[in-house]
């Protein structure tokens, strides 16, 4: 992660704590997470109920649609993602506030979203994830201009932080697929970066150009679950063998002499 004219961001401590955070899959596992995780020959599978918890009238998807109330949904109270990611959005036709539903269960909005502006899900659509690599480009200005900072396989919890500003006015997404959210802590409304540019904030559909956290759109097919690999633990000593009767303290009397036998 780097910003242009200055030296790395971050610590050597803040590094190898995003790296135990994102620790990644082997290349074999990757590879056969593929078709689930949005690559090529990606397959999706998402499920949205009209009630919280998965309750009264379900829908399903595996491609993209503009408006669920065609499948007969008045509301969305709750999700299942079987496969995916998605982008949901809280107007019809692709447009609104968007929402990240990466695999896994959503049983009530404020699950999928903790922005307070908007708790609709009207329209949704697959996203493309290209691979276990990310790379993107953050921009002060339009047009890619002024400040620039760039992070390769990392989540960013602030900006600030790690020596930027919260003013982000254009972004390159040249590897991967990422979330960006206008506080820090992955809070706020959501900006889905898809590989390619963005020249004005405008294209994501933000109201001014502010981001203060970003991070990689991923599931737990292509990256373990949790910050650290749990050992397996030692197996248990085998149990000492119980200890025999203690022996008797008073002595047995001698056996009598044998008697010879009358001639």
């Amino acid at each position: 992660m780097e910003l242009d004219g200055a030296a790395s961001i971050g610590d050597q401590v803040d590094e190898q704590w995003i790296r135990r955070m994102s620790e990644q899959q082997s290349a074999p596992e990757q590879q056969a997470a593929g078709k689930s995780q949005g690559g090529a020959g990606a397959s999706y599978k998402v499920f949205l109920f009209e009630f919280e918890n998965f309750q009264g009238c379900k829908a399903e998807f595996s491609a993209e649609c503009k408006d669920v109330m065609e499948k007969g949904l008045q509301k969305v109270g709750s999700v299942i993602v079987e496969s995916g990611p998605w982008a949901g959005y809280d107007r019809h036709g692709f447009t609104g506030e968007q929402f990240i539903l990466e695999k896994g269960e959503y049983p009530r909005w404020d699950t999928w979203t903790n922005s307070q502006n908007s708790y609709s899900l009207f329209s949704l659509r697959p996203l493309k994830v290209d691979g276990a690599e990310h790379k993107l480009h953050l921009f002060e200005n339009p047009g890619f201009t002024g400040r620039k900072m760039e992070i390769v396989d990392d989540d960013v919890p602030s900006l600030w932080g790690h020596g930027f500003q919260d003013r982000v006015a254009s972004v390159k997404a040249l590897n991967g697929t990422w979330v960006g959210y206008l506080y820090p802590g992955y809070r706020g409304r959501q900006f889905i970066f898809e590989r390619g540019d963005f020249k004005h904030w405008n294209d994501w559909e933000a109201p001014d150009p502010q981001i203060q956290s970003v991070r990689r759109v991923r599931d737990m097919q292509w990256h373990k679950k949790g910050c650290f690999v749990v050992p397996d633990p030692a197996p248990a000593p085998a149990p000492a063998p119980a200890p025999g009767p203690d022996p008797d303290p008073t002595p047995a009397p001698p056996a009598p002499p044998a008697t010879a036998g009358a001639s």
